[in-house]
């Protein structure tokens, strides 16, 4: 099995290293043509694993730093799940599964906070919009879909803590909670969970009056 490192690996492995660099300073590190490595950084930037900046200079145009973004830097392994685990699991042996579940409440509660803040004012399809792209950013990788004007299909194609959510299911239960508590409706359901074997985590969203009109047929 080859043990080569691609180019793309050594130029994230370098800015990973050196914190940011230029053009130059990377073509002079690997070794190769600056026009080879704008090659190269242009497919990590449209990857989303690099940021860009702007450097002046005392004389002629800024040149571009580059560094790595969160994403970038999440392509290097890191123990962060595991040891979360670990500690959750010694705090259950220690205090109890309660001691668990008043931790993951607490951290929603946080997160309803701050999603309340970003949410107020908003209509709900914004309301629904903006969560979206607010756990789109917190890295759920979160796809919206209208099914009419007053539901819609939220997934969420990636599980930033699953590792915790897979032995502890109150967490998925705090998530959906708090999407109800921010939406301002009790209408909303997981139809399908990561921690339960599904692809991927999928909510049904349905706008509270509307529900309501449905349930009395008026």
């Amino acid at each position: 099995m080859s043990t080569r490192t691609s180019t793309k690996e050594k130029l994230l492995q370098l800015l990973k290293k050196e914190q940011q660099s230029t053009v130059a300073l990377l073509a002079k590190h690997m070794g190769i043509t600056e026009m080879a490595v704008r090659k190269h950084l242009n497919v990590l930037d449209r990857d989303g694993l690099l940021q860009v900046q702007e450097m002046k200079q005392p004389m002629g145009r800024p040149i571009a730093v580059f560094s790595l973004s969160a994403k970038g830097k999440a392509q290097f392994p890191n123990n962060y799940e595991t040891l979360t685990t670990e500690l959750l699991n010694d705090l259950e042996a220690l205090h109890g599964q309660d001691t668990i579940h008043y931790l993951l409440q607490q951290r929603s509660a946080r997160q309803k906070d701050s999603y309340s803040r970003e949410l107020a004012s908003l209509s709900f399809a914004e309301r629904v919009e903006k969560l979206a792209s607010l756990q789109d950013a917190r890295g759920y990788m979160t796809e919206l879909r209208e099914e009419d004007e007053h539901t819609y299909e939220l997934i969420e194609y990636n599980c930033p803590i699953f590792a915790v959510a897979n032995q502890y299911k109150k967490a998925c239960h705090c998530e959906t909670e708090m999407f109800q508590h921010v939406l301002d409706t009790p209408h909303v359901t997981r139809t399908t969970c990561r921690a339960d074997n599904g692809d991927h985590c999928r909510f049904r969203i349905t706008a509270p009056a509307h529900k309501e009109h449905d349930q009395h047929g008026s």
